[in-house]
């Protein structure tokens, strides 16, 4: 029996494989669209774009949702190949030789070593979807740009991950039954200090946030803030230009942290109305206590995240553990098995997440046109968007069930037409 279980992890990485790849490649030839827009109106493609545009957009939208089901399989088979290779154990190894005694140095140094182990062997995915966004002149990132924010992401991800790790195992070691929940409860007070401290730690480690420079336009955003009845002062840019073509605002952070920023892209390419029509959306999350509500399903769906990875933990660590040189349940070398579980389950319940954030983008689009009574501006906006960003107005239904954590272009256009004639 242990003879089978050894050969198991190479077929099973093969499936794997071989089903995202098989996924990848239906979604790239998959012809069917969300929404059934008659020539000549508003949310049809064709309306603002010449057909050249339109193909071109396709052709880019196609190849990144392929490649997005293609790096989910790759994701899980790296965690397999780690674990079935033996890295995990060496990881660990020389952990314990550097540090004999003390836990988190020994966290530290298998994290440390494992995040760049993870990146190497990620590389070449994640350089060929930057050289796809270049060639389609969505980015402007040089590769030595590009390299940068990849090194900062793997020292911010490592430097957060050493103390999630650390305690998940001390509360395996000192807890085997109940770890999941302490695990939880700490996850708590750390997911809404993360949401706090984002918008002024981390997010300017990528890039250069200032107050919005057109006055002008900060006067007109800030009457349509108070007319909102929210008490902000200031609005942020941020200099995606220099990185990108696309178009993007958003609202994050909680209390004193919350920002709305807008992308200086987006400044460069709508007039003053689509703008205010963009903030009147993000203000519609602010209104209607989205931010909370989405602190709330984070919460909730970790709990039922990490019961059902705890469940599945044990049984896998005692069929498979000695296979991988998993020592006991709260080995380092198990890490990779829990980053597997993570994402696997992550990705089976993103139709359900996807579903909830589509209803809350569609709620703040109501709002947008209920504050500013202007729905053409964002019938325009949304236009320019898909244009620019190369985002498919109306892609395959695959492809917005899975991914999709906004209505597609055609149905904002849609239903802002809908409200038009009202």
């Amino acid at each position: 029996m242990k003879k089978v279980r050894a050969y198991l992890t190479l077929p099973i990485c093969l499936l794997i494989l071989l089903g995202s790849l098989g996924m990848s490649y239906y979604v790239y030839r998959d012809t069917g669209h969300v929404v059934q827009t008659p020539p000549g109106d508003l949310a049809n493609p064709l309306t603002f774009m010449s057909s050249g545009e339109y193909q071109r957009t396709q052709d880019y939208s196609r190849t990144k949702d392929a490649l997005y089901f293609a790096s989910v399989g790759f994701e899980w088979v790296v965690y397999l190949f780690v674990l079935g290779a033996g890295l995990s154990a060496k990881l660990r190894d020389r952990a314990r030789s550097i540090f004999t005694r003390w836990s988190f140095g020994q966290v530290t140094v298998y994290t440390v070593l494992f995040q760049l182990l993870l990146t190497l062997l990620e590389l070449p995915l994640d350089w060929y979807r930057h050289v796809v966004d270049v060639n389609y002149g969505v980015s402007n990132m040089t590769g030595s740009a590009w390299l940068q924010d990849l090194l900062t992401s793997l020292a911010v991800d490592t430097v957060l991950t050493i103390p999630v790790i650390w305690l998940a195992l001390l509360f395996l070691k000192k807890s085997p039954r109940r770890w999941w929940l302490w695990l939880w409860l700490t996850s708590v007070p750390l997911t809404a200090f993360m949401i706090i401290i984002q918008p002024i730690v981390i997010d300017p480690l990528y890039n250069d946030f200032k107050p919005l420079q057109n006055q002008e336009l900060k006067t007109k955003i800030l009457d349509l803030a108070h007319r909102a009845q929210i008490p902000s002062d200031d609005v942020y840019e941020v200099d995606m230009s220099k990185k990108t073509n696309a178009l993007n605002a958003y609202v994050n952070g909680i209390g004193p942290s919350a920002r709305i920023v807008l992308w200086d892209t987006t400044l460069q390419k709508l007039n003053d109305e689509e703008i205010l029509f963009i903030m009147g959306h993000e203000m519609g999350h602010y209104v209607k206590h989205h931010i909370l509500w989405g602190f709330a399903g984070i919460v909730g769906g970790t709990l039922v995240l990490v019961y059902v990875i705890a469940t599945l933990y044990r049984r896998i660590v005692h069929w498979m553990g000695e296979h991988w040189n998993i020592e006991h349940h709260h080995d380092l070398s198990a890490v990779p098995l829990v980053l597997l579980l993570v994402s696997v389950l992550n990705f089976a319940s993103s139709p359900l997440n996807n579903y909830l954030e589509r209803f809350y983008e569609h709620s703040a689009d109501q709002y947008a046109v209920q504050i500013t009574q202007d729905p053409q501006s964002g019938i325009r906006s949304f236009q320019k968007l898909a244009r620019l960003s190369l985002s498919d107005p109306n892609p395959p239904e695959i492809v917005k069930f899975f991914r999709y954590t906004h209505p597609t272009i055609s149905e904002r256009i849609d239903y802002l037409e809908e409200q038009e004639k009202k």
